[in-house]
């Protein structure tokens, strides 16, 4: 891509991860409530069953068919409460290793799924991926929604090609430090309409882990474990 001031972006190491949930103790509890009751219920429809047998009418035996529907139905019942607290179980281990794999991302730059950039010294970057060889039309606006810059450029197709404004506008204004918003589009060489996608770069300042998922601040915007693409670890 043909830009100003662009800038070679660094080896990344990929890395992703997943959420964290705070209703298992719930769902364990429920579970485990279920699971006497239904013994209990078990318990009493046995003795019942044996006082009917021991007292029936040897001339009017009782169907002994629906005896057997009703244990398998119990039996049933009773194996899906035990599948259910096995998956309680795998979701709640999933959950430890998401908070620690989150943790283990403080102070490390990120590049996310995102359109909102903090400019800093007069330098925001953006990381497009462009899906095939394209003319590319950015638009960038600042907090307001006021738009302060417009572009035309040719671009290769790529992932992660960065694209850095160096906060002047068209009309010759240099823009304060700030965030500001990036929307791309472009048109291939059939001249069809494609779909650029922006990511963003920055440091993870801090992990909220009582969201679910967890959420992580960059440069004070907050994003999902699902719109980390790639960590790149914090130089000595």
């Amino acid at each position: 891509m043909t830009t100003t001031n662009a800038a070679t972006a660094p080896a990344v190491v990929s890395g992703t991860t997943q959420p964290t949930s705070s209703s298992s103790s719930s769902s364990n509890s429920l579970s485990s409530t279920t699971g006497s009751t239904l013994a209990g219920n078990f318990q009493t429809f046995l003795t019942l069953l044996t006082t009917q047998l021991q007292n029936q009418n040897p001339l009017d035996p009782l169907d002994t068919n629906q005896f057997t529907q009703q244990l398998v139905q119990f039996a049933g019942v009773e194996q899906q409460l035990k599948t259910n607290d096995s998956l309680a179980q795998l979701v709640t281990l999933q959950q430890t290793t998401q908070a620690t794999q989150a943790l283990g991302f403080v102070g490390k730059t990120a590049l996310v799924d995102g359109s909102t950039a903090t400019m800093k010294n007069s330098s925001a970057t953006w990381h497009l991926n462009v899906p095939s060889d394209s003319t590319v039309d950015i638009t960038i606006a600042n907090a307001s929604g006021q738009t302060v810059f417009t572009g035309k450029y040719t671009a290769a197709s790529g992932t992660d090609i960065p694209f850095t404004w160096n906060g002047m506008g068209n009309d010759g204004t240099q823009w304060p430090d700030g965030k500001y918003t990036i929307s791309a589009t472009g048109k291939d060489v059939a001249n069809n309409n494609i779909g650029i996608a922006a990511q963003v770069q920055g440091v993870v300042s801090s992990v909220d882990l009582t969201q679910s998922p967890p959420l992580l601040t960059i440069d004070g915007a907050s994003y999902t474990l699902s719109q980390v693409k790639s960590i790149i670890a914090a130089s000595d």
